[in-house]
Protein backbone atom coordinates (compact mmCIF):
# COMPACT_ATOMS: atom_id res chain seq x y z
CA UNK A 1 0.00 0.00 0.00
CA UNK A 2 2.65 2.41 1.23
CA UNK A 3 4.16 1.63 -2.52
CA UNK A 4 1.06 2.47 -4.34
CA UNK A 5 1.02 5.71 -2.22
CA UNK A 6 4.26 6.69 -3.44
CA UNK A 7 3.77 6.03 -7.33
CA UNK A 8 0.44 7.80 -7.21
CA UNK A 9 2.04 10.75 -5.04
CA UNK A 10 4.81 10.52 -8.36
CA UNK A 11 2.13 10.45 -10.71
CA UNK A 12 0.69 13.57 -9.13
CA UNK A 13 4.03 15.23 -9.18
CA UNK A 14 4.45 14.44 -12.83
CA UNK A 15 0.95 16.36 -13.51
CA UNK A 16 1.98 19.38 -11.43
CA UNK A 17 5.46 19.68 -13.04
CA UNK A 18 3.87 19.05 -16.55
CA UNK A 19 1.13 22.22 -15.37
CA UNK A 20 4.18 24.03 -14.03
CA UNK A 21 6.56 24.00 -16.65
CA UNK A 22 3.97 25.17 -18.91
CA UNK A 23 3.78 28.43 -16.71
CA UNK A 24 7.63 28.47 -17.09
CA UNK A 25 7.53 28.09 -20.91
CA UNK A 26 4.29 30.72 -21.17
CA UNK A 27 6.14 33.52 -19.13
CA UNK A 28 9.24 32.83 -20.72
CA UNK A 29 8.86 32.21 -24.12
CA UNK A 30 5.48 33.54 -25.44
CA UNK A 31 4.55 36.40 -23.70
CA UNK A 32 4.10 37.56 -27.62
CA UNK A 33 1.10 36.12 -27.52
CA UNK A 34 -0.73 36.99 -24.10
CA UNK A 35 -0.92 39.18 -22.12
CA UNK A 36 -1.95 40.02 -18.36
CA UNK A 37 -3.38 43.02 -16.89
CA UNK A 38 -1.30 45.33 -19.33
CA UNK A 39 2.01 43.66 -17.53
CA UNK A 40 4.22 43.77 -20.14
CA UNK A 41 3.94 45.15 -24.21
CA UNK A 42 3.23 41.65 -27.09
CA UNK A 43 5.05 43.75 -29.88
CA UNK A 44 8.31 44.42 -27.45
CA UNK A 45 8.31 40.53 -26.74
CA UNK A 46 9.42 39.67 -30.20
CA UNK A 47 13.30 40.10 -30.08
CA UNK A 48 16.18 38.05 -30.58
CA UNK A 49 19.79 38.61 -28.26
CA UNK A 50 22.18 36.43 -26.27
CA UNK A 51 24.29 37.36 -23.60
CA UNK A 52 27.20 35.51 -22.79
CA UNK A 53 28.51 37.54 -19.92
CA UNK A 54 27.62 35.99 -15.86
CA UNK A 55 25.98 39.12 -14.19
CA UNK A 56 26.24 41.53 -17.11
CA UNK A 57 23.24 43.15 -15.38
CA UNK A 58 25.72 45.23 -13.33
CA UNK A 59 27.62 45.95 -16.21
CA UNK A 60 25.48 48.68 -17.12
CA UNK A 61 23.58 49.34 -13.93
CA UNK A 62 23.44 52.37 -11.53
CA UNK A 63 22.12 50.45 -8.52
CA UNK A 64 22.76 47.01 -7.16
CA UNK A 65 19.25 45.93 -6.48
CA UNK A 66 17.94 45.92 -9.85
CA UNK A 67 19.86 43.39 -11.02
CA UNK A 68 19.73 41.38 -7.68
CA UNK A 69 16.19 41.48 -7.57
CA UNK A 70 15.96 39.91 -11.58
CA UNK A 71 18.39 37.44 -10.76
CA UNK A 72 16.53 36.20 -7.55
CA UNK A 73 13.44 36.73 -9.23
CA UNK A 74 14.78 34.06 -11.88
CA UNK A 75 15.95 31.97 -8.86
CA UNK A 76 12.57 31.52 -7.36
CA UNK A 77 10.91 30.56 -10.77
CA UNK A 78 12.61 27.58 -11.03
CA UNK A 79 12.26 26.56 -7.07
CA UNK A 80 8.73 24.50 -7.52
CA UNK A 81 10.76 22.98 -10.68
CA UNK A 82 13.34 22.04 -8.24
CA UNK A 83 11.00 20.10 -5.75
CA UNK A 84 8.58 18.72 -8.14
CA UNK A 85 11.75 16.81 -9.88
CA UNK A 86 13.00 16.35 -6.70
CA UNK A 87 9.45 14.21 -5.71
CA UNK A 88 9.92 12.61 -8.77
CA UNK A 89 13.67 11.44 -8.66
CA UNK A 90 13.79 11.17 -4.82
CA UNK A 91 13.73 7.18 -5.42
CA UNK A 92 16.82 7.21 -7.82
CA UNK A 93 20.41 7.43 -6.57
CA UNK A 94 22.02 11.19 -6.94
CA UNK A 95 18.81 12.24 -6.95
CA UNK A 96 19.73 16.03 -5.98
CA UNK A 97 22.45 15.86 -8.79
CA UNK A 98 19.34 14.36 -11.46
CA UNK A 99 17.94 17.21 -10.44
CA UNK A 100 20.29 19.78 -11.09
CA UNK A 101 21.37 18.48 -14.69
CA UNK A 102 17.37 18.21 -15.69
CA UNK A 103 16.84 21.55 -14.80
CA UNK A 104 20.39 23.12 -16.15
CA UNK A 105 18.89 21.05 -19.52
CA UNK A 106 15.45 22.35 -19.57
CA UNK A 107 16.49 26.32 -18.83
CA UNK A 108 19.28 25.59 -21.37
CA UNK A 109 16.64 25.19 -23.86
CA UNK A 110 14.62 27.42 -23.03
CA UNK A 111 17.31 30.00 -23.53
CA UNK A 112 18.11 28.56 -26.66
CA UNK A 113 14.52 28.34 -28.07
CA UNK A 114 14.16 32.19 -27.42
CA UNK A 115 17.25 33.11 -29.66
CA UNK A 116 16.54 30.43 -32.04
CA UNK A 117 12.70 31.49 -32.36
CA UNK A 118 13.11 35.13 -31.45
CA UNK A 119 11.22 35.57 -28.22
CA UNK A 120 12.98 37.03 -25.61
CA UNK A 121 16.53 37.61 -23.78
CA UNK A 122 18.94 34.55 -24.10
CA UNK A 123 21.38 34.90 -21.17
CA UNK A 124 23.62 32.61 -19.56
CA UNK A 125 22.81 34.24 -16.19
CA UNK A 126 19.01 33.10 -16.48
CA UNK A 127 20.89 29.81 -16.94
CA UNK A 128 23.27 29.57 -13.88
CA UNK A 129 20.10 31.12 -11.41
CA UNK A 130 17.45 28.78 -12.82
CA UNK A 131 19.55 26.06 -12.21
CA UNK A 132 20.53 27.50 -8.73
CA UNK A 133 16.43 27.77 -8.17
CA UNK A 134 15.94 24.37 -8.94
CA UNK A 135 18.75 23.06 -6.35
CA UNK A 136 17.28 25.37 -3.81
CA UNK A 137 14.03 23.78 -4.42
CA UNK A 138 15.16 19.85 -3.90
CA UNK A 139 16.98 20.92 -0.99
CA UNK A 140 13.57 22.07 0.56
CA UNK A 141 12.19 19.06 -0.49
CA UNK A 142 14.59 16.83 0.52
CA UNK A 143 13.97 19.28 4.21
CA UNK A 144 10.69 19.37 4.47
CA UNK A 145 10.20 15.74 4.06
CA UNK A 146 7.74 13.44 2.32
CA UNK A 147 5.16 14.36 4.70
CA UNK A 148 5.24 17.98 2.81
CA UNK A 149 5.22 16.52 -0.58
CA UNK A 150 1.15 16.74 -1.25
CA UNK A 151 1.49 20.19 -0.04
CA UNK A 152 4.28 21.22 -2.86
CA UNK A 153 2.30 19.39 -5.43
CA UNK A 154 -1.25 21.28 -4.18
CA UNK A 155 0.56 24.40 -4.46
CA UNK A 156 2.21 23.78 -7.85
CA UNK A 157 -0.73 22.55 -8.88
CA UNK A 158 -3.18 26.02 -7.94
CA UNK A 159 -0.58 28.27 -9.13
CA UNK A 160 -0.60 26.91 -12.20
CA UNK A 161 -4.96 27.16 -11.98
CA UNK A 162 -4.09 31.19 -10.84
CA UNK A 163 -2.42 31.32 -13.86
CA UNK A 164 -4.20 29.60 -16.00
CA UNK A 165 -7.55 32.38 -14.81
CA UNK A 166 -5.37 35.09 -15.19
CA UNK A 167 -4.44 34.26 -18.94
CA UNK A 168 -7.99 33.98 -19.37
CA UNK A 169 -9.18 37.25 -18.14
CA UNK A 170 -6.21 38.71 -19.79
CA UNK A 171 -6.42 42.27 -20.83
CA UNK A 172 -9.44 43.30 -18.74
CA UNK A 173 -7.54 42.68 -15.60
CA UNK A 174 -5.68 46.05 -16.82
CA UNK A 175 -6.24 50.20 -17.64
CA UNK A 176 -4.12 50.46 -21.51
CA UNK A 177 -4.12 54.20 -20.27
CA UNK A 178 -2.13 53.60 -17.34
CA UNK A 179 0.39 51.67 -19.43
CA UNK A 180 0.57 54.73 -21.59
CA UNK A 181 0.95 57.08 -18.39
CA UNK A 182 3.43 54.68 -17.54
CA UNK A 183 5.61 54.91 -20.55
CA UNK A 184 5.72 58.33 -21.51
CA UNK A 185 8.31 59.34 -18.84
CA UNK A 186 10.60 56.78 -19.93
CA UNK A 187 10.29 57.73 -23.89
CA UNK A 188 11.70 61.30 -22.88
CA UNK A 189 14.78 59.69 -21.20
CA UNK A 190 15.80 58.01 -24.43
CA UNK A 191 13.82 54.90 -23.69
CA UNK A 192 11.23 53.35 -26.38
CA UNK A 193 8.05 53.21 -25.73
CA UNK A 194 8.00 49.60 -26.59
CA UNK A 195 10.41 48.39 -24.06
CA UNK A 196 9.34 51.53 -21.58
CA UNK A 197 7.21 48.18 -19.75
CA UNK A 198 10.27 45.79 -18.49
CA UNK A 199 8.40 42.61 -18.09
CA UNK A 200 9.73 39.69 -15.90
CA UNK A 201 11.71 37.25 -17.38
Amino acid sequence: MKELSSTRLRAWAAAALIAYGAVVVALSMLKAFFVIGMLWRTEAQRNRSIEWEPFALYRNSTTWFGPLFDYLGNMAFFVPVGVLLFILLEHRRRAMALVVVVAALSSATVETLQYLFALGHSDVSDLLFNTLGALVGAVIAHLGGRRLHPLWIGLALTTAAVFAVLVILGPRLGDPDKVVDVARPARTAGIPEATAVAPPK
